[in-house]
Formats: C-alpha cells, sequence, structure tokens
C-alpha cells in the first residue's frame, strides 16, 4: 500500500514539474517573440558619421517644407476667400505671390546640394491649415473670422520661421553655403510676414473684433 502511494505521488510531482517546464516554455517563447518583433519596428541604423546623418536629416526637413509651401499655395486662396477685411486679403494674396516664390526657391536649394525636388507630408503644417479650416468653419465671416485667420497664419509662420532658421543652420554646418543663402532669404520673408500680420491684427481686425463684447 505504501507503494502504492509513492508511486502515485511521485507521478504527480512528476507531471507538477513537467506542466511548470512546459509553462516557463511558453513564456519565454513568447517573450523572445515579443523582443524580436519589438526590435523589428524600434531599431534604426545608426549613420556611419554624425555628418552623414545630418546631411540625411537636412534632405529629409527639405521634402518636409517642400510639400508644406506647396500645400500653402493650395490653402491662401480660401483664406482670403473667406477673409472680410481688405488689409488682410491683400495681405494674404501677397504672401501667396511669395509662397510660390518660395516653391520655386526651395527648387533651388535641392538643385545646390545635389538633389532632386521630393515632397513628403508634413504632418505640422497639414494640422495647422486644417485648425485654420476649423476657425473659418466655426465663426461667421466678418472681424472675428479675420482675427481667427490672422490667428492661424501667424502660427503657420511661426512654423516657417523656425523651420527655416533650422535649415539654414544645418546648410551652414554642412558647407552649403548657396543654399544658406537662398534659405535665409525665405527666412527674412516670413519675418517679414508675420510683421504685416501683427500689424493688421493690431491696428484694425483685434479692435473690430471686440465691438460686440462691449
Amino acid at each position: 500500500m505504501k507503494d502504492s502511494n509513492t508511486k502515485a505521488s511521485a507521478k504527480k510531482v512528476t507531471s507538477a514539474k513537467s506542466s511548470s517546464a512546459s509553462k516557463s516554455t511558453v513564456v519565454k517563447k513568447t517573450a523572445d517573440s515579443k523582443s524580436k518583433s519589438g526590435s523589428s519596428k524600434t531599431t534604426v541604423k545608426a549613420k556611419a558619421s554624425a555628418a552623414e546623418g545630418l546631411r540625411d536629416l537636412f534632405v529629409d526637413s527639405l521634402k518636409d517644407i517642400y510639400w508644406a509651401e506647396k500645400a500653402l499655395v493650395k490653402a491662401l486662396p480660401k483664406m482670403a476667400k473667406n477673409a472680410t477685411s481688405q488689409n488682410l486679403i491683400d495681405a494674404i494674396n501677397d504672401h501667396l505671390a511669395v509662397t510660390q516664390g518660395q516653391v520655386a526657391r526651395l527648387e533651388e536649394v535641392f538643385a545646390s546640394i545635389g538633389e532632386k525636388a521630393a515632397a513628403k507630408k508634413c504632418d505640422a503644417m497639414e494640422g495647422l491649415i486644417k485648425e485654420g479650416e476649423g476657425i473659418m468653419e466655426e465663426t461667421e465671416p466678418g472681424a472675428v473670422r479675420d482675427a481667427g485667420i490672422i490667428a492661424a497664419s501667424q502660427k503657420i509662420e511661426h512654423y516657417e520661421i523656425a523651420t527655416y532658421g533650422t535649415l539654414a543652420s544645418f546648410a551652414k554646418t554642412l558647407g552649403e553655403d548657396q543654399a544658406v543663402s537662398l534659405l535665409i532669404q525665405t527666412l527674412n520673408e516670413e519675418k517679414e510676414a508675420d510683421i504685416t500680420l501683427t500689424e493688421a491684427a493690431y491696428n484694425t481686425i483685434n479692435f473690430d473684433a471686440t465691438e460686440g463684447d462691449k
């Protein structure tokens, strides 16, 4: 009887160990699978040198802003159509012509560094343009909508100022002197546009927009 109980007990222990080992193997395989899956998605091969990596970043950023400027060329006429103040309409139309020139200038930048001009979707500009469209949809025609259009436009200008300033710095570091000159031209134009929008907002539109609040 004792032998029978001993054998049964030993069998249970062996079974438990086997089950535990099986579970351990499954857990290990699952962990290994997750590890491999995660690493395949997040691992990016580093460049051999910092200069090579910076150049790739520079070119990628140029593609980004090239897309952004072309998208803005399509968006500005809609802003002008929804504006009420003639000063604002004129400012938007003037900047449309400037932006078209900036697109052509970016193509010169690409050529100056031996790259083909190509656009890569800019999520930031897409979001800023959508925000402006939302303001136009949610406000009545008049001073308040004009103030909203200016606010959205200045966010776009500030993004462009930051982008062109960074690109000019990259180009300088990489020794691309012609690209530096071209990018600084555009940077100065964006700063001028921002000043024009600030003056339009302060001198007329924002004051008109507060009339209904008195």
